[in-house]
């Protein structure tokens, strides 16, 4: 290393000391005045006054939306009641026939709009048609039997008149050959010979018999006359037979068409033409326009819930939408009691679990028809109970 020389040493030394000693000493114009603006009470304030303001604006900020919480709590969320556990409900009306036979017309597709009256299907009817012409045959060869019976009832009638009339006849030569006999009897032997009094006797017996015939001949009349009126009433059943089998085969021609009850959609359709359907098969379903809402809430939020209040009703496919509603009825018991396995909280391990209980919800407007609503579609409805 190069060696320092005593006078340069010294020169070193004695170096004026100014600028260190300045600057450790704080001497400096500079440091003066950096250290002078550090004391100044002017630039301490101002970023305490600074943090004051925004500490006050962050509590006024706080307090603005506390303010507006509670605000939108106890005007929109306390006075209501809501739930997702909530559907559409409406009617399902399966269709089917009631007489069999294959499908000759198809006139629906599947969700289409049909009107109450509506033709959906036609079943072949030529077997149909063949039994109601055999009906009516039917029923006009009963008419000409209770025409036939009825005829023979009067002939019988006329028999029986007849029969009575020689009765008449026969009694009224009895008593002539009685009186003949009597008058005979009467007269000494001497004035009557004996064959005139064998003959009137002859006469008297023979009168007798014949009323005897008659009076059994208008028996039999009689009986005929009878058997004839039962005769008419077979043949009256007969015909009343003939005209029920008449309207059964007009009825089941009918229903070789099935006609939609009511108005609304056709789903469900399982059908096609050509096909052989019988009676009480599902062909396809009518879904009316007839929708309202099952919610299930629980049972902590019906605490004041009550009938008529009224409900907002949000449909999950349409969210831009609103309904208006009311609570129609709120059933019963838990849901879960009512399941196809109720629970049995008396056996085993008990864990109390919050129940639902559906609750009807009534749609003041029924939606129009340009919105795809249908039972089973999920809602969200928002009771007001407050």
């Amino acid at each position: 290393m190069k060696s320092i020389n005593r006078n340069e040493t010294t020169t070193i030394e004695e170096l004026p000391q100014t600028g260190t000693q300045q600057h450790r000493n704080g001497s400096d114009p500079q440091d003066k005045s950096n250290g002078d603006a550090k004391n100044d009470p002017d630039t301490v304030a101002v970023p305490a006054r600074s943090k004051n303001k925004t500490r006050i604006a962050l509590l006024a900020f706080a307090l603005v939306v506390g303010a507006a919480s509670a605000a939108y709590y106890f005007r929109c969320v306390a006075p209501y009641e809501s739930t997702d556990n909530a559907f559409i409900e409406g009617y399902v009306i399966p269709m089917a026939s009631q007489v069999p036979g294959r499908v000759g017309e198809l006139l629906v597709k599947d969700n289409q709009a049909v009107k109450q009256g509506d033709v959906l299907l036609k079943i072949d009817p030529r077997d149909y048609e063949a039994s109601l012409a055999q009906a009516r045959a039917d029923l006009a060869a009963a008419g000409s039997r209770l025409d036939q019976a009825k005829a023979q009832v009067r002939a019988s009638e006329a028999k029986f008149d007849q029969a009575l009339a020689t009765v008449s006849a026969a009694d009224a030569e009895n008593r002539r050959a009685a009186d003949d006999l009597k008058r005979y009897e009467s007269v000494e032997s001497r004035a009557v010979s004996k064959s005139a009094i064998d003959l009137a006797q002859s006469q008297a017996r023979a009168a007798s018999a014949n009323l005897e015939a008659a009076r059994s001949q208008a028996k039999a009349a009689e009986a005929e006359a009878r058997l004839s009126d039962a005769g008419v009433g077979t043949a009256r059943a007969t015909v009343q037979q003939a005209e029920a089998r008449l309207q059964q085969a007009e009825l089941n021609l009918s229903y070789t068409q099935v006609i939609a009850p009511e108005d609304g959609r056709v789903t469900r359709r399982v059908v096609e033409k050509g096909a052989y359907i019988q009676p009480g098969q599902a062909l396809m379903a009518i879904v009316p326009r007839q929708y309202w809402v099952l919610a299930n809430f629980k049972e902590i939020e019906l605490t004041h819930m009550r009938v008529g209040q009224p409900v907002e009703v949000v449909v999950d496919a349409y969210p831009d939408r609103k309904f208006k509603g009311h609570v129609e009825s709120i059933q019963s018991g838990a849901g879960a009691r009512f399941s196809l396995f109720p629970p049995e909280n008396a056996t085993g391990n008990y864990i109390k679990v919050v129940q639902r209980v559906p609750v009807k919800i009534l749609l003041d407007d029924l939606p129009s028809d340009d919105l795809a609503l249908g039972p089973g579609m999920s809602v969200v409805p928002k009771v007001r109970v407050k």
